[in-house]
């Protein structure tokens, strides 16, 4: 199928709006997805009925048994616009579309069948309706949780830790027995595999087919979107990172025939973006945003290089690694990715 905005220059691209896109899920790469997480639910016998609509992001909304899906990924057009204003599309690859369907139907099954209200549930994960944090600082070296999603994001929120056990289990050929091992998640594992056999002879509590955000109803341009989208992960400067830079770098007069290290972030500010936003799962756009940020404090502190290239890039990642783990995590009314 054609559309009239296929081969418009991105700046009238911009100005068409999201509801006018005539945008649909089937007869997209997206199709066949959902037809192979929807297999991997039937061979474990879980037919709750989730349903997938595309929306303005990845979520799963509390009491809805199904996956919002961002409308961009629908076209590759609107794909390489996401690239090129976000950096990155998140879930843009297939075995990455994969891993976040399995982390939603986590959710979705959840508000099927209530599972958050179960004691033991509550007494493995935590409560599912607690408060989701303003941040948080992972712990990557922990075993109590899975490790699915980049940035340790089931040790976020109770809820988001069972969507990662569930999706760590639902997924085909896994071998999460032998991967987890020893490690006290396990325990969440095995809790999951029991339940979900218990489920398969029980109906879903709630089966609403609610469609929140959906792409019809979201009546404001591309332009619009990202605006709200870019200010949503904008960041503020930190005085820490001040003490930070110091550690790496000197303005003192025996260094000043030394390179600036504002050139050296410069000139190595996409490889050192994208290596960490693959340690942290962090948005490339917030990592780019830290990064301005550095380059031109760099400027006013008259910032220059003190060791090799190589070990200056490794430690800048390690240093940016360690700021972004504990950036902030908005929650929101539905269960953030």
């Amino acid at each position: 199928m054609r559309f009239f905005w296929e081969r418009l220059p991105v700046q009238d691209l911009l100005e068409v709006r999201i509801s006018d896109l005539g945008l649909t899920i089937e007869r997209t790469w997206l199709d066949e997805l959902l037809g192979r997480v929807e297999e991997e639910l039937e061979a474990r016998g879980l037919d709750f009925g989730p349903h997938f609509w595309l929306a303005d992001e990845w979520f799963s909304p509390d009491g809805v048994p199904g996956v919002a899906i961002p409308f961009y990924l629908a076209h590759p057009r609107l794909m390489r616009l996401e690239r090129k204003m976000m950096f990155e599309v998140e879930g843009g690859t297939r075995g990455g579309c994969l891993k976040i369907l399995r982390h939603e139907l986590g959710h979705a099954v959840d508000n099927a069948y209530m599972l958050y209200r179960r004691r033991r549930y509550q007494a493995l994960f935590g409560p599912a309706r607690k408060r989701y944090p303003q941040a948080y600082r992972p712990n990557p070296a922990s075993k109590r949780y899975v490790q699915h999603l980049d940035g340790w994001y089931a040790q976020s929120h109770p809820a988001e830790d069972f969507a990662e056990t569930f999706a760590v289990w639902l997924k085909h050929g896994s071998a999460w027995r032998a991967r987890y091992a020893g490690w006290p998640a396990l325990k969440k594992l095995e809790y999951v595999d029991t339940l979900m056999g218990d489920l398969t002879n029980e109906r879903p509590k709630v089966r609403n087919k609610r469609r929140p955000y959906s792409v019809g109803t979201l009546r404001y341009s591309l332009r619009k979107f990202y605006e709200n989208k870019r200010a949503y992960y904008e960041v503020g400067y930190s005085e820490a990172h001040d003490r930070d830079l110091f550690r790496l770098f000197s303005n003192e007069p025996k260094y000043r025939k030394r390179q600036t290290a504002a050139s050296f972030v410069r000139r190595h500010r996409q490889e050192i973006r994208e290596r960490v936003a693959r340690w942290t799962g962090e948005y490339e756009f917030v990592l780019d945003q830290v990064l301005k940020q550095i380059i031109g404090r760099c400027r006013e502190l008259g910032l220059r290089m003190t060791t090799s290239e190589s070990q200056a890039k490794s430690d800048f990642a390690i240093l940016l690694a360690v700021r972004t783990v504990s950036y902030l995590h908005r929650g929101k009314e539905w269960h953030r990715v």
